[in-house]
């Protein structure tokens, strides 16, 4: 599969109008998708083997999307085969009053993955240029100065932040990759009806997001602008389909692992000392009585 194709270059103008959401490259056949994903799946589980034993590097996967784009499904389904040691995940709510008594950027700061993890924000800071600028009555609860909340280049500036926090990261280490799960608004309909006809799926259902609908445009707008400024070529944004799940789980999983293997993780090289170390314990526990 040719990720390329879902990947923002740095500087470039954003239309999601011209990004199918039910695009599936050269798969008519779910099955083979799901084989796929499989793989992925399991190619994952050792490279996320690489990645904690070296302890050198961190993944940082950031997934944003419209309500019942599959947000959960994919990182479920994605990261179902990697060690939970080795991997830390964090759905982002309504701020806390304590989170509310920080700058934006220190829940998220609290809650990055250390060395050697993968590490996944189910949204994230990004919250911050997109439903709160579609609500920006929401910046009086952030107990902002006024020279802040009357700024009118409050958006800008704080596409400016997470950009230098985002490079930040990557020059010590982190790398981040960004997915906008790119769901239709017919196809969110039908999930939202889903979610009412089958029981099971009821505590699903928020009356909110039905609300949110209504501000569709705006959203698609902020998601716009928010992928245009913030996509980097160390940190970059893919919009990814998300009418056919099947397709984007394996969309998401081929992008992890070419990114993990792009990063030439290495298991740590043992030291003379060391490797002495190992052949005296050996001796030891050969030379032991039975018990």
């Amino acid at each position: 599969m040719n990720i390329e194709k879902f990947r923002i270059a740095e500087g470039s103008k954003v239309d999601l109008a011209s990004h199918r959401t039910d695009f599936t490259a050269d798969y008519t056949d779910k099955q083979q998708a799901v084989e796929d994903l499989q793989k992925n799946v399991d190619r994952l589980r050792t490279l996320q083997d690489v990645l904690y034993a070296e302890n050198k590097h961190t993944l940082l996967l950031i997934f944003q999307a419209m309500d019942a784009a599959g947000k959960d499904g994919a990182i479920e389904h994605v990261m179902s085969g990697v060690n939970p040691q080795g991997c830390h995940v964090i759905s982002f709510k309504q701020p806390s009053s304590e989170e509310l008594d920080h700058d934006y950027l220190w829940r998220c700061q609290k809650n990055l993955p250390g060395r050697g993890m993968i590490g996944i924000f189910n949204r994230s800071h990004y919250e911050e240029v997109l439903v709160v600028r579609v609500h920006p009555e929401y910046l009086k609860y952030q107990q902002l100065p006024d020279f802040t909340l009357n700024d009118k280049d409050i958006w800008k500036k704080r596409f400016k932040h997470i950009r230098d926090w985002e490079q930040h990261l990557t020059e010590n280490g982190t790398h981040v990759i960004k997915f906008f799960l790119n769901v239709s608004k017919d196809e969110q309909k039908a999930r939202f009806l889903s979610r009412i006809e089958e029981e099971d799926k009821n505590w699903k259902f928020s009356m909110g997001d039905v609300k949110e609908r209504g501000h569709w445009d705006d959203y698609m707008k902020c998601y716009e602008d928010a992928i245009e400024e913030t996509s980097t070529e160390r940190s970059p944004w893919y919009i990814v389909p998300a009418d056919k799940k099947w397709f984007t789980r394996l969309a998401v999983s081929e992008i992890v692992v070419k990114k993990l293997e792009s990063m030439d993780l290495k298991y740590p090289t043992l030291t003379d000392e060391h490797k002495a170390e190992l052949l005296e314990a050996k001796k030891m526990l050969e030379s032991e009585a039975p018990a």
